[in-house]
């Protein structure tokens, strides 16, 4: 394996070459977590890897086969129900630490965020689905100034420790519900080190061939914890030395079918750009910026063969859905023509027209 080839082997294990069928937990399960900060592009993430419609996913999300939480770095993101308490159990900590540290400035303590918990329990009991403006409300706490709320950190303290996770939507309004009254806890619980161990493999199986670095960005966790956790389970990993950096990747991986021409339209905050500290097998150097910035915010992109080529954005309109392309370089008609068909998947899972402008 050379650098070059790196990006189509990561189109394999992020399972964007569909080559067996998947429901959309499959999908969530398969890669671990998913980030979702962009809730309808994180959905997209999803599509992009399956054959399900918009329509199918939201559903597995409203009925909790799919959760949306605070987790990892910590941001938004889409995890298995099945998965939900390990992770939690190994990430919820760090969480719940960098938002402690945050709510000091508006005279707040982990105790007084103990208190607001038992409070948002009582208030959530029943299956009880309600907006984080409706929870802040029955808590009688307003918004602090024109620029911050208590509101977020508050809700993300509650996640870090399982209590709570993404209700059913409530028309385009996001919800929260009690976790355990949407996923049942498992009857076995793992240990930090074996919680860590199954991230790390997880993570390596489904976006490998990766390095440390990039777990460590990936999980939250120090590049110290991560080289510690591989050391334990480097045996079940197969790894390679690329311009002196060791990558490592599952042992199912093959060469076989990894080759082949390939367009794929990604949403924005893809996990095939911002899972990996340095993004350079994907995309070169000199148009990175043009597909994220360095405050973390990331755009659509187009995929040719595992390689950025340029950004697209959508407009939903009443009949169909629009989509503008800006590409790198000055692509010809022709070239369009053929980069076009990789968005027939996006038309699928809108259920709608797709017209390209």
């Amino acid at each position: 394996m050379i650098h070059q080839e790196i990006s189509h082997h990561r189109l394999v294990s992020q399972k964007l070459y569909k080559k067996t069928p998947s429901s959309p937990q499959d999908v969530v399960h398969h890669l671990g977590a998913m980030q979702a900060q962009d809730y309808a592009m994180a959905k997209w993430a999803i599509g992009s890897r399956c054959d399900a419609t918009e329509k199918a996913i939201e559903e597995a999300i409203n009925s909790a086969e799919i959760i949306r939480t605070h987790i990892l770095r910590p941001t938004w993101h889409f995890v298995a129900a099945e998965d939900i308490h390990w992770m939690l159990d190994v990430s919820g900590p760090q969480v719940k630490r960098i938002v402690a540290s945050y709510v000091k400035k508006y005279g707040y303590d982990t105790k007084k965020l103990d208190q607001i918990n038992t409070s948002i329990e009582k208030i959530l009991a029943g299956n009880n689905h309600l907006t984080r403006d409706e929870i802040m409300q029955e808590l009688n706490i307003n918004k602090v100034s024109s620029d911050d709320f208590l509101s977020g950190p508050i809700m993300m303290y509650a996640e870090s420790v399982g209590l709570v996770c993404n209700g059913k939507m409530k028309g385009k309004q996001i919800t929260y519900a009690l976790l355990d009254e949407r996923v049942a806890k498992p009857k076995t619980k793992l240990s930090k080190d074996e919680a860590l161990a199954k991230l790390a493999k997880r993570y390596f199986e489904s976006h490998g061939p990766a390095t440390l670095l990039d777990f460590s960005w990936w999980s939250g966790f120090s590049p110290t914890a991560c080289k510690q956790v591989i050391s334990l389970i480097e045996s079940e990993l197969n790894s390679v030395e690329i311009d002196n950096q060791k990558y490592w990747f599952g042992t199912n991986f093959t060469v076989e079918d990894n080759f082949r021409e390939s367009v794929h339209f990604l949403p924005a905050f893809d996990e095939i750009l911002i899972s990996y500290k340095t993004r350079e097998a994907s995309i070169l150097q000199e148009h990175q910026s043009k597909a994220f910035t360095n405050n973390g915010i990331f755009r659509p992109i187009i995929l040719e063969n595992g390689k950025v080529i340029g950004t697209w954005k959508r407009t939903i309109k009443k009949d169909h859905a629009k989509i503008e392309t800006q590409f790198f370089h000055e692509t010809e008609d022709a070239k369009k023509t053929v980069l076009f068909d990789g968005i027939k998947s996006f038309e699928n899972y809108l259920e709608t027209k797709i017209v390209i402008e």
